[in-house]
């Protein structure tokens, strides 16, 4: 994990933790299950809070048999609820370290390669496994090359590309590679990947960025669709019905036919304005369609500087009416469900009328991950021709 990360993330813990240290030592495990109840109902609109503060300061007044129990609680937790319940884990973990207590670090390893728990409530018991068994990490960070938690990749991915790198600088070359190409089979974060894609290029190795990503590269475009003064947003023209790529439909401009492309960016990136006229305040959609021989959740995740709204297979799952804040890869991330077979999806990707210079980027990228951000490939790479109904 990134130490910018860390400090903005547990910046509210450490006060609670300097809070509760001060509060006198009790332990009551038959309310200990009641406790961690009250905490995980608390709700960000502010229902439950006066019952989860409470529930807090009794449950950090625990030692450390109660540090399980908590990490457990994670489990389905909201953000708020996990943020308190990291406040008591670190009071009681704290706590004790300052008495000479132990803690249960066979228990908190086992924690921590359970790859089924909370990813944060894992993080959360490494961080605390290390401050008194220097050695766990050299012992667990190395076999977390494909781990669930990003963080816990992060690492092996780094240690792996010190090594790479210290290969390559020795001038070892096939040791460089076959060390870059594991460190890329686990990597996830963009910085990480061009780290790596950058030497192996260099050492004459082919690396197909899409496919590492789950880029969806081929679609069909159909627009413009009129978006004047942005009312084109909630207007469900016809590709949200119906997707019928044989069909001509009225555009903006006159009728307009599904176009089918292949990016030949790295990043999957679909420029509309290269390939859509005109470009302002005008809608384009886009249609493709993702394989897969199981059903299975998976993570969209969308770059885009416009308005958009996505579809997978009729459902509406995310819209967004808002223009020009940037863009960047993995700006959004939206759960969906595949089911077996052929999945459909579409995008509506909306341009508005600004003049200025910034305000002419008229694109978007969606890839397909795990909820890691991994990618996840189809079973077969095809885009139909045939009509689907929606």
């Amino acid at each position: 994990m990134k130490s910018g990360r860390i400090a903005q993330k547990w910046s509210g813990s450490f006060v609670l933790v300097a809070t509760v240290l001060a509060w006198p030592i009790a332990s009551d495990a038959a309310s200990l299950d009641e406790q961690v109840r009250a905490i995980r109902a608390v709700a960000a609109e502010g229902s439950g809070h006066a019952n989860a503060i409470a529930a807090v300061k009794e449950l950090s007044r625990g030692d450390a048999a109660t540090l399980l129990p908590i990490l457990k609680a994670f489990d389905d937790a909201n953000p708020l609820a996990a943020n308190w319940l990291r406040g008591a884990f670190e009071a009681v973990a704290a706590r004790e370290l300052k008495q000479s207590h132990p803690l249960p670090t066979r228990e908190l390893e086992a924690f921590v390669l359970d790859v089924a728990r909370h990813p944060e409530a894992r993080r959360l018991a490494y961080e605390w496994l290390i401050k008194v068994d220097a050695s766990a990490s050299d012992r667990l960070i190395p076999g977390m090359i494909r781990d669930a938690s990003p963080e816990f990749r992060r690492d092996a991915v780094q240690r792996l590309l010190n090594r790479a790198e210290k290969a390559h600088e020795d001038k070892k070359s096939a040791d460089a590679i076959a060390l870059f190409r594991e460190a890329l089979s686990g990597a996830i974060d963009d910085d990480q990947v061009k780290a790596i894609v950058k030497p192996l290029r260099e050492l004459g190795e082919t690396v197909d960025l899409p496919k590492h990503f789950g880029f969806l590269t081929a679609w069909h475009l159909i627009g413009p669709f009129d978006n004047t003064d942005k009312k084109g947003f909630d207007v469900a023209y016809p590709p949200e019905s119906q997707v019928d790529l044989t069909a001509k439909l009225p555009g903006k401009m006159g009728d307009v036919a599904w176009e089918h492309y292949v990016t030949e960016d790295e990043y999957g990136v679909f420029n509309i304005a290269k390939k859509t006229a005109p470009h302002k305040g005008a809608i384009t959609y886009g249609y493709t369609t993702f394989t897969t021989d199981t059903p299975r959740s998976i993570e969209l995740r969308l770059g885009t500087p416009n308005a958009w709204k996505l579809w997978v297979n009729g459902e509406l799952v995310f819209a967004r009416d808002e223009y020009h804040r940037g863009t960047q890869l993995d700006q959004y991330r939206v759960k969906a469900k595949l089911k077996s077979g052929t999945n459909a999806i579409l995008i509506k990707v909306c341009q508005n009328e600004q003049t200025e210079d910034w305000a002419q980027d008229w694109k978007y990228q969606v890839r397909v991950c795990d909820s890691a951000g991994a990618a996840i490939l189809p079973s077969k790479n095809a885009v139909t021709t045939s009509q689907l109904d929606r």
